[in-house]
């Protein structure tokens, strides 16, 4: 699977274009107290086999058509070397997650037209309950027609993608606000380096492979000088703090319809239109949540579907619309497709954060 979750890397700013704020709201209806998809880098060693002591499960995806394991996960991954996520060379997928439950992990494995998987810890049970959910059965592939050769061949030449659902609103909001306005290299450090350094060790055989994130109470306790050695400034972490302490009201997005999920999430300041569509995708598996506000996004549809690698938000939802509804899974093949125009400026130098 080394390679197939989507194209290269890049170096510029991932997140909004513009700095994201939420309009004053009345004191009533605030919450109270208060690109495209990451790349994979090659397969990692699996951790020790399968032990005695955890839980199984066998998903058949319900078409009995092509299926991707990969292409299906890949989008919850953050970047080489993600102490949550780990694709094995054995094919398996592992993913360490904190649940309603209690920390857990969960290996999948895609063997003779079905995935098997295994989960250990507090949280197993409840991975495993919404295991089809996280595998795609709720989303409705069979719907979308390709309108331009870009998404014809793409389409085509991955079958096997379905969108996840993961029900879990914490674990993508914090990496997607992490990503705001900085380059996703500098983001993946610091996703890496906070949960390793506050998370804690996956349950099962993963433990010295991956670790769980840590859980709100902890993300709100980290000290100031902890995200500067990290590489996160004050408007990030400010936003991290402020969704941590209404953590539970945030979580019920996932139970929510799209529109509604962002709306929920745009209630916390520095959570705009960007990030909120770059969680609900795969909170809520919405195949029609297109992200706006990308730096580099509306140029990539732009040039793939019309040759214009200049276009904006407005001309990328106008090349969208016959997608309506899809509009999110129309947009992941285009970047499967490879149709990306070539770089036009030198790489940003990165920034040491941690040295300033």
């Amino acid at each position: 699977m080394a390679g197939r979750f989507a194209p290269r890397p890049r170096t510029a700013p991932r997140g909004p274009s513009t700095p994201e704020t939420a309009p004053a709201l009345p004191a009533a209806s605030r919450i109270p107290t208060v690109v495209a998809t990451p790349p994979v880098p090659a397969a990692q060693t699996a951790p020790a086999p399968p032990s005695a002591g955890g839980l199984d499960r066998r998903w058949t995806p319900p078409d009995g058509g092509p299926y991707d394991l990969g292409l299906v996960l890949g989008p919850l991954r953050r970047g080489p070397g993600d102490p949550t996520f780990l694709a094995a060379t054995d094919g398996s997928v592992w993913r360490a997650s904190r649940t309603p439950a209690g920390p857990a992990t969960l290996r999948a494995a895609h063997r003779g037209g079905a995935v098997e998987a295994q989960a250990w810890g507090p949280g197993a049970e409840w991975l495993l309950d919404r295991l089809p959910d996280l595998l795609g059965e709720s989303d409705d592939p069979g719907s979308f027609t390709p309108r331009h050769r870009a998404v014809l061949a793409a389409h085509r030449n991955r079958p096997g993608l379905r969108l996840c659902r993961t029900g879990l609103v914490l674990e993508s909001l914090i990496p997607s606000v992490l990503e705001q306005k900085v380059t996703t290299v500098e983001a993946y450090r610091a996703w890496r380096l906070l949960v390793r350094k506050y998370g804690d060790p996956a349950p099962g055989p993963a433990a010295t492979h991956l670790h769980v994130m840590p859980d709100p109470h902890t993300w709100a306790m980290i000290p100031s000088w902890e995200w500067h050695k990290a590489g996160v400034d004050a408007k990030r972490s400010s936003t991290i703090l402020r969704a941590a302490r209404v953590a539970r009201r945030l979580e019920e997005a996932a139970a929510m319809e799209p529109e509604q999920a962002a709306a929920r999430l745009q209630l916390i300041t520095g959570i705009g239109p960007w990030t909120a569509a770059e969680v609900i995708q795969r909170t809520n598996g919405a195949p029609d949540a297109v992200t706006v506000g990308d730096l580099h996004l509306p140029g990539i549809v732009g040039h793939a579907l019309a040759g214009n690698r200049d276009a904006d938000d407005e001309e990328m939802l106008e090349l969208l619309a016959p997608y309506a509804g899809h509009r999110h899974r129309a947009v992941r093949l285009i970047l499967l497709s490879g149709h990306i125009p070539a770089r036009r400026a030198p790489r940003m130098p990165l920034r040491n954060f941690a040295g300033m």
